[in-house]
C-alpha cells in the first residue's frame, strides 16, 4: 500500500474542557508524547477531530509552491531526502572506483544536476529513438517498437511484468495489465464536467507543445494531438473501471499464449513476444482479458501513422523530465500545475535524487540503513508486530459474524504472515547496470532495461520470497497478498510513526495502527481472497462471504456520502480496501495496546491527555496535511486511499472506544449512532 513532524503547552485544565476527565489524576513528568503545537484547541474533538488534532500542524506547515499536497509523510520524506543528499554528496569528496556502485550513484546524480549539458543537448537524447519510430511502416514494426518502449520503461497500450501466479503463488508468470493512458485514468477521457474538460484541453496543448519542441510543423503537431487523443480515448472506453480492477477473480485470466494470440491481434503478437524474449512461455495472465479483445477490434480503425504519433508521444512524455528545461517545463505545466495545482517545480537536486532512487534504489538503501537505521529499532518493531498479531488473532476469534470454520482458515493465514522490517537480507547486484556520460535520458533508459531484464528473467521460475517490493529509504509500508507478507521499510520507522523512546500509547496509535493496517489488508475486500500461501482461492463459507460483503457495502456507503470538494463525492467502493485496513488497524492496535497494559497500572495523563486520548491523537497526527483542490480531484480519481481528513474522521466514527476517550455525545458532528457503525475486523 501500497504513506509524514512546537509551542505553547496546553494547560492541564484541557481535560475538563474536552469533557474527558472522570476524576483527578496525578500527572507524570513530561515525556515525548503529543506535540501540542499540532493541535487546534479552538475546535472541539466532537466537532471535527481532524482539525482538533491536526489544525495546528496544518497552520504551521503551509503548502510550499512545489507541493500539491504536503503532510506528515512528506515532511519525513523531506528529512530523508536531505539525509540521502548528504550521503551522495559525500561520495563526491573522494575518488570512486570506475564501475563501482558508488561511482554509478554519484555520476547519475551529477548528470541530473548538470543543467548546462541538459540544455545544450536539447532534444538530442531522444532524436535517434524518435527517428526509429518515424521509420515504422508495418504492423510488425509497430509491435517491435512497443516491445522496445516497454523495456525502456514506457507503457503504450498495456504494461507487461512478471510476478507470482495468483493461483500458483510459488511460481512466477508473465502478466499483462491495461495501460496506455497519458492522463492515468479513463475518466479524464470520458467525463464532460467542467474540471475534467479543462484538464483534457490542457492535455491536448501539452501534446502539441512536446511535438513542437521537436521541430514538428503546426500541421504535424495537430495531427499528433488528434492521433493521441483518438487512441487514448479508445483505450479509455474499453478499460476496466477502477472499481472493476478491485475484483481479483475478474482480473485473473491465465491463458495459453497461443490461445491468447489467436483470439485478438491489436499487435503482431509473435513479433512482440519474440522481441520481449518470451516466445518460450506457455501461459500468461492476461489480467483484463476482454480489454485485449476490444483493443484488437479498435485498432482495426487506427492507421500506422496514428500509431507512430502515439508511440512518439509516449517517448516524449516519458523523456521530458530528463531533457532540457523547455521539455521539463512543459511536463511540469501539465502534470504539476494543471493536474495537481503545484506552483513551482521541485529543485533540481530533489528530481535528480528521485532518479537515482529509481535506478539504484537498493544500493542507495544500503548506504541509508548503514548510517541511519539502528538494529534496536528492528528489534522493537518485531516485538510490536508480534503483539499486533496476537491482538488480531483475538479479534478474529471474537468475531460474532464469522463461523468457526472460516475463523480457522483466517487464523492459519495470520500465523503464516511473513514479516519484513528495515531492509532486505540480500542486496541487489548492480554490476550489469551501465551508467555512462552520454546523456541523462540514456541512463534512465538503460536503468529501465536493466530492471525489465531482471524481471523477465524470473518468468516461469520460483518466486523469490526474500525480495522486497520497496526500498529501505521509502516512507511507506505494504502488504503483498501472493507472498502473504507485511513490510516496513527503515524510513518509516521514525517519528511521528515510530519513536522507541516515546510514550507507548502514541507508538501504538501511530506505527501500531500502520502495522495493523497492513495486517488487515490480508483480510480486506481483495486480500481476503488469498489463502495463507498467497493463492487466489475461496476459503470462506458462502454465508461468511455474504456477511462480510454486507458489512463492506455499509462502509462503502459511508464513504460515498463524503463530499471531498464542491459537489464531488469520495469513491467508497474504490477506497474500500484502504478504509477496511484503516479501521482494522485502529481496532487491532488498540487491543494490542490494552494487552500491553495487563498487570500494570493505567498510565497517568501526560500534558492533560489520558493514554486513550494519546492513542487516538498519535493516529490522527499521521494524516495532517495541506492539499490543493486540484490534487483532491486528481486523487479522488486515482488514489485507492481516502484523503487524510477522512482517514481520521470517517474511520474514527466507527470506533466505540474513540467516543469514550473524548466523551463524544449524540448531537456532536463526529457522533454516529451505534447501529450505523461498521465493524468488520
Amino acid at each position: 500500500m501500497k504513506k509524514l513532524i512546537v509551542i505553547p503547552l496546553v494547560a492541564a485544565g484541557m481535560m475538563a474542557m474536552t469533557g474527558c476527565s472522570k476524576s483527578p489524576v496525578k500527572e507524570t513528568a513530561k515525556v515525548d508524547a503529543i506535540n501540542l503545537a499540532n493541535l487546534d484547541t479552538t475546535v472541539a474533538p466532537g466537532t471535527d477531530f481532524y482539525e482538533y488534532a491536526c489544525g495546528g500542524w496544518i497552520k504551521n506547515n503551509p503548502l510550499k509552491p512545489e507541493y500539491s499536497r504536503f503532510g506528515t509523510f512528506d515532511q519525513l520524506n523531506e528529512d530523508n531526502q536531505e539525509q540521502l543528499r548528504t550521503l551522495i554528496n559525500e561520495l563526491g569528496t573522494t575518488p570512486q572506483e570506475a564501475g563501482s556502485v558508488a561511482q554509478k550513484i554519484g555520476m547519475l546524480y551529477e548528470m541530473g544536476l548538470d543543467s548546462i549539458k541538459l540544455n545544450k543537448d536539447g532534444m538530442a537524447p531522444v532524436k535517434e529513438q524518435l527517428e526509429a519510430i518515424q521509420r515504422l511502416g508495418t504492423k510488425a514494426d509497430v509491435a517491435k517498437m512497443v516491445a522496445v518502449l516497454h523495456k525502456e520503461g514506457m507503457a503504450p497500450f498495456f504494461a507487461l511484468f512478471v510476478d507470482a501466479d495468483e493461483k500458483n503463488s510459488s511460481m512466477n508468470i508473465v502478466q499483462m495489465y491495461q495501460a496506455g493512458l497519458g492522463m492515468g485514468d479513463r475518466d479524464y477521457y470520458l467525463l464532460d464536467d467542467e474540471a475534467t474538460v479543462k484538464v483534457r484541453d490542457a492535455y491536448k496543448q501539452f501534446i502539441k507543445q512536446l511535438f513542437t519542441l521537436t521541430g514538428a510543423s503546426p500541421e504535424q503537431a495537430d495531427a499528433a494531438v488528434n492521433a493521441v487523443m483518438k487512441i487514448e480515448t479508445g483505450i479509455a472506453e474499453i478499460s476496466f473501471s477502477r472499481e472493476d480492477l478491485r475484483d481479483t477473480q475478474k482480473n485473473y485470466n491465465k491463458i495459453k499464449l497461443e490461445e491468447f494470440k489467436a483470439r485478438n491481434n491489436p499487435l503482431d503478437w509473435d513479433v512482440y513476444f519474440e522481441s520481449m524474449g518470451l516466445m518460450e512461455i506457455e501461459y500468461l495472465d492476461a489480467k483484463q482479458l476482454p480489454f485485449y479483445d476490444a483493443l484488437g477490434e479498435f485498432m482495426k480503425n487506427v492507421s500506422i501513422d496514428e500509431q507512430k504519433y502515439y508511440l512518439a508521444f509516449n517517448l516524449l512524455n516519458a523523456g521530458a523530465p530528463y531533457l532540457s528545461d523547455d521539455f521539463v517545463s512543459a511536463e511540469f505545466d501539465f502534470y504539476g500545475k494543471i493536474m495537481s495545482g503545484k506552483q513551482e517545480q521541485k529543485p533540481r537536486w530533489k528530481r535528480s535524487l528521485s532518479t537515482v532512487n529509481d535506478a539504484l534504489g537498493e544500493a542507495v538503501g544500503q548506504m541509508y540503513v548503514t548510517k541511519y537505521f539502528p538494529a534496536s529499532s528492528k528489534e522493537k518493531m518485531l516485538e510490536l508486530v508480534g503483539n499486533l498479531q496476537k491482538a488480531l488473532s483475538e479479534r478474529i476469534a471474537g468475531l460474532e459474524w464469522m463461523s468457526d470454520e472460516t475463523k480457522v482458515k483466517a487464523q492459519e493465514k495470520l500465523s503464516a504472515f511473513v514479516v519484513k522490517i528495515g531492509y532486505p537480507d540480500k542486496w541487489r547486484d548492480y554490476t550489469a547496470l551501465e551508467i555512462k556520460d552520454d546523456s541523462y535520458w540514456a541512463n534512465v533508459c538503460r536503468s529501465n532495461i536493466f530492471e525489465m531484464d531482471y524481471m523477465l528473467q524470473q518468468a516461469g521460475k520460483p518466486v523469490d520470497k526474500a525480495r522486497w517490493g520497496m526500498t529501505p529509504q521509502t516512507v511507506n509500508a505494504y502488504y503483498n497478498p501472493t507472498t502473504n507478507e507485511i513490510c516496513f521499510p527503515a524510513a518509516i520507522l521514525q517519528p511521528p510513526f515510530f519513536n522507541p523512546e516515546a510514550d507507548d500509547a502514541v507508538n501504538y496509535g501511530a506505527i501500531g495502527v500502520v502495522i495493523g493496517h497492513e495486517m488487515t489488508h490480508g483480510f480486506d475486500d481483495q486480500g481476503r481472497n488469498y489463502d495463507k500461501d498467497g493463492n487466489l482461492t475461496d476459503w470462506w463459507t458462502p454465508e461468511d462471504a455474504v456477511r462480510f460483503t454486507e458489512r463492506a457495502d455499509r462502509l462503502v456507503q459511508q464513504y460515498d456520502n463524503i463530499i471531498v470538494v464542491d459537489s464531488v463525492h469520495a469513491n467508497g467502493r474504490y477506497t474500500l480496501g484502504e478504509n477496511i485496513a484503516d479501521q482494522g488497524g485502529l481496532l487491532v492496535s488498540h487491543l494490542a495496546y490494552l494487552n500491553s497494559l495487563k498487570g500494570k497500572e493505567t498510565p497517568a495523563p501526560i500534558d492533560g491527555f489520558t493514554n486513550e486520548q494519546r492513542f487516538y491523537l498519535g493516529y490522527a497526527t499521521l494524516w495532517g496535511q495541506n492539499i490543493r483542490p486540484e490534487e483532491i480531484l486528481r486523487l479522488t480519481k486515482i488514489d485507492p486511499h481516502s484523503l487524510g481528513k477522512w482517514r481520521v474522521n470517517a474511520a474514527l466514527r466507527n470506533i466505540d472506544t474513540f467516543y469514550s476517550a473524548f466523551d463524544i455525545k449524540e448531537g456532536d458532528p463526529m457522533y454516529m449512532m451505534p447501529a450505523e457503525r461498521v465493524v468488520i475486523w
